[in-house]
């Protein structure tokens, strides 16, 4: 038996898109994980800026070469519906791909009441605060472009748009409108649990974790104080008083107003958030968008492919409930334990890869990519610094997409870096 993985990660800048190629025997199986990037950071490679629909075209003329002709995946995973995992689906570059299947959040089925509510509300509340803010940038800055409206308000905006339903990409993705005929189209996780053990090769299958269907699991979002990468050791605050962490809970629905359905939370978010007033209070708007996003953070794809007993760690954005959903369940939390690779949550924010995680599941020596571009607005906070902290003292083997590593070659894994910086790729051979 000979089997291998090779994780590509293509930098579009503050956004993820991932392939993955696994060879087992003599199947070789293709995956691509998300492909989009957040309006706030845009790639520039060699000084030159690259649009997603560049990066979407050179993940296709890379799988044409690898292909031998016509560009072919098996399977493409959209996470979840941010703008910064998904935006690149809208690009014709994908009109000529052939894809047997899509996997998506099980929020975006049609035929699922639940999701039906949860795509509602976040939709409704997304175009609530991006017209709030536009309203806004309007009276004090009637003319300006975006890029001159004040930080926060343009940052509130960003998120606001970054959350809102792309119907072009997702329209795609959910309708499995490739080249040729329909991909099949999986809403993640099945209720029928059987059905989240993906059989992918001879000895490759995928498990799908999350994310989790329980309500309370996709409302809680924020780690408690021993969990939070703010605090030390000792439960104290860590961070500088004055400074306002990137998607802390600037403004919070009350458990108590929360019902049954996950949707009931969005809808109540969109009448507590009286977005007249917001207006005129760009830190409220903030806040009010942080919320969105990291709802819907909640609802990725949380999966791990396991070949020949080596497992791949893919979380999309999952934050605390979604990972609690795992940790929590024993069989969920054997699949995490000691990988032999961990793709980091969220561009390695401060609230998406718990501290349980890394300092007692991870294991030492792991390998780990970090989809990050560089913000300027972020620098202090994405990627957080205690997070890559606590990843070097464990020994972890992190490759950053705005920091690309040495091609070097280490026991069974390669590392190698596109000369133009597009993309840094792990390979791992197991005998």
């Amino acid at each position: 038996m000979s089997s291998g993985v090779t994780v590509r990660m293509y930098n579009p800048g503050f956004g993820d898109c991932f392939r993955v190629t696994v060879h087992d025997d003599d199947a070789t199986w293709r995956l691509l994980v998300d492909c989009g990037v957040h309006s706030h950071g845009r790639v520039k490679v060699g000084g030159v800026s690259r649009s997603i629909d560049e990066i979407a075209k050179a993940v296709v003329a890379d799988l044409s070469a690898e292909c031998g002709g016509a560009p072919h995946l098996d399977v493409v995973v959209a996470t979840h519906h941010h703008q910064d995992h998904i935006s690149g689906f809208a690009c014709d570059a994908w009109d000529g791909v052939d894809v047997d299947e899509v996997w998506v959040s099980f929020v975006e089925d049609p035929q699922d009441a639940d999701a039906a509510a949860l795509r509602d509300g976040t939709a409704k509340v997304a175009n609530g605060l991006r017209l709030a803010a536009e309203h806004a940038a309007s009276a004090r800055a009637p003319g300006r472009p975006a890029e001159e409206w004040p930080a926060t308000l343009a940052l509130a905006h960003d998120f606001a748009v970054n959350s809102s339903p792309n119907q072009e990409a997702m329209g795609r993705l959910t309708s499995g409108r490739f080249h040729g005929a329909a991909a099949h189209v999986r809403f993640l996780p099945d209720k029928d649990a059987a059905a989240n053990v993906i059989q992918v090769g001879p000895h490759a299958r995928v498990h799908v974790l999350g994310p989790s269907r329980d309500p309370a699991d996709l409302a809680r979002m924020n780690p408690p104080a021993a969990e939070h990468w703010l605090t030390g050791s000792d439960g104290t605050d860590a961070a500088d008083p004055d400074a306002e962490p990137l998607f802390d809970a600037l403004y919070r629905v009350p458990r108590a107003e929360l019902r049954e359905r996950i949707g009931e939370e969005a809808l109540r978010a969109r009448v507590a958030l009286k977005l007249g007033d917001l207006a005129f209070d760009d830190q409220a708007l903030l806040g009010a968008a942080s919320l969105l996003e990291r709802s819907v953070n909640n609802t990725s794809v949380f999966f791990v492919l396991e070949v020949a007993g080596h497992r791949f760690v893919f979380v999309g954005d999952s934050q605390e409930g979604a990972w609690d959903h795992v940790l929590d369940d024993p069989a969920a939390l054997a699949l995490v334990t000691a990988p032999e690779f961990y793709k980091v949550g969220h561009h390695g924010s401060n609230n998406a890869t718990p501290k349980r995680f890394v300092e007692g599941v991870l294991g030492d020596d792991a390998y780990a990519m970090m989809p990050v571009g560089l913000v300027p607005e972020w620098a202090d906070q994405i990627p957080y610094p205690a997070l890559v902290t606590a990843l070097q003292d464990h020994h972890t083997h992190l490759v950053r997409a705005d920091q690309p590593p040495a091609p070097s070659h280490d026991g069974d894994v390669t590392v190698n870096v596109d000369p133009e910086g597009l993309w840094s790729e792990l390979s791992f051979e197991f005998a």
